[in-house]
């Protein structure tokens, strides 16, 4: 059974406010449409997680995460540059979407806009490791698909002023 706060949240302006920042970002930045699916990506050997910090009127992070595989074609997308290994520009792609999608969606909050600052995005890259985050006020977990690609973000937020 999922939480109070989960609940409430699924028909929240932040779930649909992130699912906007998506396509919005996916659609300016990688001219391809991306939007939100029921299944969760396969998981792939290797991964890639981009973390944003968040603080000031909300403090917490928005994590984007996925297979490398994913994760190399958002970044041939997104500079043009294919490679095949995930290497210091697939890494700093990655790390700039998710700034880019956690910037559009705060964006979309009265409350956030200029009263929240993000951070720099950290890069975890590697094979069967989990981020832990302290328990959060409330988390909104969310799977994208564009082409035939899918990934995950996840907004996990301590505290509202």
């Amino acid at each position: 059974m999922e939480s109070p706060s989960r609940q409430i949240l699924e028909g929240s302006s932040y779930v649909q406010d992130l699912d906007q920042a998506v396509e919005e970002v996916f659609a300016l930045m990688m001219a391809v449409q991306c939007a939100p699916q029921d299944e969760y990506p396969a998981e792939e050997s290797e991964t890639i997680s981009a973390v944003i910090g968040l603080a000031g009127a909300m403090s917490g992070t928005c994590v984007l995460h996925s297979g490398a595989q994913v994760a190399l074609r958002m970044a041939e997308m997104l500079t043009g540059v294919a490679t095949s290994k995930v290497d210091e520009m697939v890494k700093d792609a990655i790390g700039e979407i998710c700034n880019i999608v956690a910037g559009a969606w705060k964006g979309k909050q009265p409350a956030l806009a200029s009263g929240c600052m993000l951070s720099t995005p950290t890069v975890v890259t590697g094979t069967n490791y989990r981020l832990h985050t302290q328990r959060p006020e409330f988390r909104v977990e969310r799977c994208y698909r564009f082409e035939t690609f899918s990934f995950g973000l996840t907004l996990v937020c301590e505290s509202l002023q």
